[in-house]
């Protein structure tokens, strides 16, 4: 497949995928206001997967890489982000590990289910977990404007009330899909 056969959804895709090392990029800048900067590329890289699902389902152009690279895309750029964030002491490491481990938790769940013949959608629980961690990363991200405007530190609350969603998130999934696991 090439870049010019490929359609809109996989370019965007795509396109996260390399927005990524530039996200990265701006925490090693040496610059004022980078974590803003770094805030602008990560918003416009979840406006990708937004936009790469509606544009799919829409013009009906689910493809298999798509269904393969779209989730990939997705955790690389929030790990990315919550692993950047907790190594310049802006996230709490633990916030971090229980976010990234659960979605690695999942998605080996997803992998199984999909070896027995399973395909597990996405619950709208799971998609408020996802809306969250985005909010808490960019909040995060701005942290400094936050806590002038708030006068507390408001990005802290919402990486918790993350946490939480994650973990209730994949406590509601694990028992919703139990059954689609093949223990023999």
């Amino acid at each position: 497949m090439s870049l010019q056969t490929m359609n809109l959804p996989n370019k965007l895709t795509l396109l996260r995928v390399l927005m990524v090392p530039l996200f990265i990029g701006c925490f090693y800048l040496k610059v004022p206001y980078w974590s803003y900067i770094a805030a602008g590329i990560f918003v416009l890289a979840y406006a990708t997967d937004v936009l790469d699902g509606k544009i799919a389902r829409a013009r009906n152009l689910v493809t298999d890489f798509g269904k393969l690279m779209d989730p990939i895309a997705d955790k690389l750029l929030s790990a990315s982000a919550l692993i950047m964030l907790a190594a310049v002491g802006l996230l709490h490491p633990v916030a971090a590990i229980i976010i990234v481990a659960r979605e690695f938790f999942i998605s080996g769940f997803r992998l199984v289910s999909a070896g027995s013949g399973v395909v597990i959608a996405a619950s709208s629980l799971g998609k408020l977990k996802t809306i969250s961690q985005f909010v808490a990363i960019t909040l995060t991200l701005l942290h400094d404007l936050i806590l002038r405007l708030c006068g507390f530190p408001l990005d802290s609350v919402a990486v918790w009330i993350s946490v939480l969603l994650t973990v209730v998130s994949a406590a509601d999934y694990i028992k919703k899909n139990l059954h689609s696991i093949n223990w023999q």
